[in-house]
């Protein structure tokens, strides 16, 4: 695994399906939000409740899948196409609901209180994606770059957000023109600096960010990834 990508753990959490753990494929997350996890569950107990998913790790196909099945009307919620979802980032959990045992806007201050936010902007268990909640980690820097109109108008700062999530896991992106590119562009936004919107492109705004990183060698990788490291430990 290069240097620069987050690691997905396996995580160990009930589910909706036949009262079993959720499955393999799915139960993946990175280090932090696995972490989180577990003490959103802890607190839930102590409270003498328990949570469920429905789901949690999205691969590409996984995705794709997802996609078609809101398209085709198989599925009422809305799944994004490949590229733009925080599953597939290992970020982003579905829960039962009705597992919990506390009212959403309870829920919702206690796994803010470990990372989590949620998709929607009002406590209201009637709304579509009130089970979807992210842990965005560094990538919340991406957001917030993005709706500062730092990175143009083209993408939403969701999609950017979720883009930069999927690529720090070496999960391909249709969208952009370079992988490699995209994860630098990535990295460079999350610790603080400026190389426009993640498109894959090494154009002088990138240049100028890895200038400004001290990382134009043969490798910056190896610098990236050391203050990525300083700043968000947790991460790796």
């Amino acid at each position: 695994m290069p240097k620069l990508l987050t690691p997905l753990v396996a995580v160990k959490v009930a589910s909706i399906y036949q009262s079993a753990p959720l499955p393999e494929r799915m139960a993946r997350a990175t280090p932090d939000m696995a972490a989180a996890l577990e003490h959103v569950v802890r607190d839930l107990q102590a409270l003498g409740h328990d949570l469920r998913l429905s789901d949690m790790f999205r691969s590409y196909e996984m995705q794709w899948q997802a996609h078609q099945d809101y398209a085709t009307r198989k599925k009422k919620a809305y799944s994004p196409p490949p590229g733009g979802s925080m599953h597939e980032g290992g970020r982003a959990m579905d829960i039962d609901l009705s597992s919990m045992g506390v009212p959403l806007s309870r829920f919702w201050e206690i796994a803010k209180a470990h990372g989590f936010l949620p998709i929607i902007d009002k406590q209201e268990s009637s709304r579509s994606e009130a089970w979807h909640f992210d842990c965005r980690g560094s990538h919340a820097a991406v957001y917030e770059y993005v709706r500062s109109g730092k990175a143009g108008a083209v993408m939403p700062p969701y999609t950017q957000m979720a883009a930069s999530a999927i690529a720090s896991i070496g999960i391909r992106l249709d969208a952009v023109h370079d992988q490699d590119v995209a994860l630098l562009q990535s990295l460079l936004i999350r610790v603080g600096l400026n190389p426009g919107r993640i498109d894959g492109v090494m154009g002088d705004r990138t240049r100028g960010a890895l200038k400004d990183a001290g990382a134009e060698g043969e490798d910056p990788a190896d610098v990236l990834c050391a203050l990525l490291k300083e700043k968000f430990p947790l991460e790796f």
